[in-house]
């Protein structure tokens, strides 16, 4: 057919209809292709623990119609003779639409382990997930800030004194606000080192409480008198953090005394006393029991006991139960606990005579 031999753009008909039609084949395919793989790899993502092909199937999801369509006329061009300058943006604008696509894909697969890594903290740890939320969109933008510096040095920019005056610029910026890095720093710390977390009850100096917030920059305590304390994340991390949510027992020394009146065989029953009422009780490991010292009223007995967990209502149950028990063992046995006197004596007429007072 003598139209099919007529020239346009310096190709026949006939190969710009040959090169058409190796674009739709070629685009049909890829895209059978691409939706084939997300159907299998979905199904197998379905009944696996693996986390890869769940990512490779999102990946896929974000492979956009303009890349398949590039792919298929890049070639579809090799059906057609392109003049070599126009040839030379075609391959621009192909490397070009590469980068694009590739940033697409890397954010994809941030957005997939951010995301995972959210809903892990969600349950345990919500101000955790703001701040991955955060970290994600800084990893984000450091992302197309490569991909915008890719495109521009393929399209013949020097890149070279722009990076350096990023690089300066991100000095200067970091030197006027250091100090909110820092907290920003100290708050991925705290989210993956874990040193608290929200419910747990820490003390910081003389300050006590129980975490309410997680922050980017502060951490929010509310106070065991209901105020709440905020500190930076920064001055945080440089204080004695003492977490009494982490203890597996809690070890208690308590003692008391007892008159020095009292005989020596009942002196001698206090130790198995106090040992029973403290292993009489659950929950609780007794440690030891000893007549310490003579003291200027008492004679003084310690104690140690642990409590098999770190609730603090629990182990004042258990105090005020062994108190209870104590006492009621020594008022049967006949035993006196000891209160602060003092002997005065005065001497009158050659008589010295003995004052006993309380005071």
């Amino acid at each position: 057919m003598v139209f099919l031999e007529e020239v346009y753009l310096g190709n026949t008909l006939q190969s710009w209809l040959i090169a058409a039609g190796v674009l739709i084949a070629v685009f049909t395919f890829l895209k059978i292709i691409q939706k084939a793989a997300i159907y299998k790899l979905g199904k197998v993502a379905a009944v696996t623990d693996n986390q890869v092909d769940d990512l490779i199937v999102h990946m896929l999801g974000q492979t956009k119609f303009i890349i398949l369509l590039a792919a298929s006329a890049y070639v579809a061009s090799s059906a057609i003779v392109i003049k070599p300058s126009i040839y030379a943006l075609w391959q621009k604008a192909i490397v070009l639409i590469l980068i694009l696509q590739g940033g697409l894909w890397a954010g994809a697969g941030i957005s997939f382990v951010l995301g995972r890594a959210i809903q892990k903290k969600m349950d345990q740890d919500t101000s955790s997930a703001t701040t991955i939320t955060f970290l994600g969109f800084v990893a984000r933008l450091i992302l197309w800030v490569i991909v915008l510096l890719l495109i521009l040095d393929n399209l013949g920019v020097n890149i070279t004194g722009l990076i350096a005056g990023l690089g300066i610029g991100g000095i200067a910026v970091a030197l006027a606000v250091q100090n909110i890095l820092g907290d920003l720093l100290a708050s991925l710390s705290i989210v993956l080192d874990k040193p608290f977390v929200i419910g747990d009850m820490i003390v910081v100096d003389k300050l006590m409480g129980t975490i309410e917030n997680i922050g980017l920059k502060t951490t929010r305590v509310r106070s065991i008198d209901g105020e709440e304390l905020i500190f930076s994340n920064n001055d945080l991390l440089k204080s004695r953090i003492h977490n009494y949510k982490r203890m597996q027992e809690r070890r208690i020394v308590f003692g008391f005394g007892v008159v020095y009146q009292t005989p020596e065989e009942k002196l001698a029953l206090i130790n198995d006393i106090v040992k029973q009422v403290i292993e009489a009780r659950e929950c609780v490991r007794f440690e030891r029991v000893h007549f310490r010292e003579y003291g200027e009223s008492a004679l003084k007995y310690e104690a140690v006991y642990h409590v098999k967990g770190p609730d603090y209502r629990i182990y004042m149950d258990v105090q005020e139960a062994i108190n209870l028990d104590i006492f009621r063992r020594f008022r049967k046995e006949g035993i006196e606990f000891a209160y602060p006197t003092r002997t005065v004596h005065l001497q009158s007429e050659g008589r010295e005579q003995e004052l006993d007072r309380t005071v």
